[in-house]
């Protein structure tokens, strides 16, 4: 299974996963986008959407193995995931970090991000939040100028639906280790089948076929 950990910056996604690494079993490994690549001096949407697509690749031969991959640290959208070529071959669970706007403000300080970013982060967390619930909510944010292989076709177009859910975890109040148990315990249910997952080709099931008909083979 690939599970993934979102949210913005400053919510505590890698803090999250060094933490939560330390709680889980030889049958987890761990990664970022940085394991599968060097970041470029100027990231682009394409370049991490490919990035994510060998994070699935990976997660993929993890489950052959009877393992799976959390992969967390990144400003990867549960949407991203779900699109990227081979996310129809693997069980997907996603969690979302969140956190209070006080609190968010106040970890973006310490971080000393520019304050020109802040909005922009701000934003970011706000999209997650709705992305959530919504897979309908301002798609253009990541598909465009996106790399030409994601299957965007899979979910856009869905309005909220109960098969469009993930574990969102508010972690304004929380420290860091209690983050990290938070998440080794999402995994240990979403394997267990106790929090939602994405099951590999959720979207060609009966009833909740993406918009215009079933995926191409």
């Amino acid at each position: 299974m690939l599970l993934l950990v979102c949210g913005a910056s400053g919510v505590g996604k890698s803090t999250a996963r060094v933490h939560a690494r330390r709680l889980l079993d030889d049958t987890y490994e761990t990664a970022e986008l940085i394991t599968f690549g060097r970041i470029p001096a100027v990231p682009t949407l394409s370049w991490r959407q490919e990035r994510v697509e060998a994070a699935v690749l990976r997660a993929i031969t993890l489950e052959a193995e009877g393992k799976h991959l959390l992969f967390a640290g990144d400003p990867v959208p549960l949407g991203e995931a779900l699109a990227a070529p081979s996310a129809d071959r693997i069980d997907i669970a996603a969690c979302l970090l969140d956190l209070d706007d006080e609190a968010h403000l106040a970890r973006l300080a310490r971080r000393a991000e520019p304050a020109e970013l802040i909005p922009f982060q701000q934003g970011f967390a706000a999209w997650l939040r709705a992305h959530a619930t919504d897979p309908g909510h301002v798609t253009e944010v990541i598909t465009t100028d996106a790399w030409s292989e994601m299957r965007w076709e899979r979910w856009l177009g869905r309005t909220p639906a109960p098969e469009w859910a993930m574990t969102v975890l508010d972690t304004s109040r929380l420290t860091p280790e209690q983050v990290g148990a938070e998440i080794a315990d999402w995994c240990g249910r979403a394997v267990a089948g106790d929090a939602p997952v994405f099951r590999a080709g959720w979207f060609r099931r009966k009833g909740i076929d993406p918009p215009g008909g079933a995926d191409d083979p």
